[in-house]
């Protein structure tokens, strides 16, 4: 039963909510895939690039860098697309699709361990 004087939500902005909440969802997956393809394009730089640039006399360590970049950014992808799965099953459910912490965990890891072995090698190479 209705409590008085509690508006009943109208079904426009019912509506207007369900679309929001999905045109968000898109735009998420949509950060998901430029951040991926950064990461792709950063494991190219690395590789490809920066040897040149740094003069490195071995450019091994270079390239597994950019292998590392570039399997971030599938991950990253992949990752995405699952997501939007996921909030997409639990918005036709009326629920809320937490974010798996394994995941966000593992991807960012991941994300510091490429960062900090770059530096390592750039330090290390001179």
């Amino acid at each position: 039963m209705e409590e008085a004087g509690t508006p009943t939500p109208q079904p426009e902005r019912r509506i207007d909510a369900f679309r929001r909440t999905h045109l968000a969802n898109e735009r998420t997956y949509l950060a998901w895939l430029r951040s991926g393809l950064t990461a792709v394009a950063v494991g190219l730089a690395v590789a490809k690039f920066l040897p040149d640039l740094a003069d490195a006399g071995v450019s091994w360590p270079y390239v597994i860098l950019g292998v590392g970049f570039c399997v971030l950014g599938v991950l990253m992808m992949v990752a995405g697309i699952h997501r939007l799965r996921q909030v997409n099953r639990a918005l036709s459910r009326g629920e809320f699709g937490p974010l798996d912490e394994r995941v966000a965990t593992q991807i960012g890891a991941l994300t510091i361990v490429l960062a900090v072995a770059t530096m390592a090698v750039i330090l290390l190479d001179r």
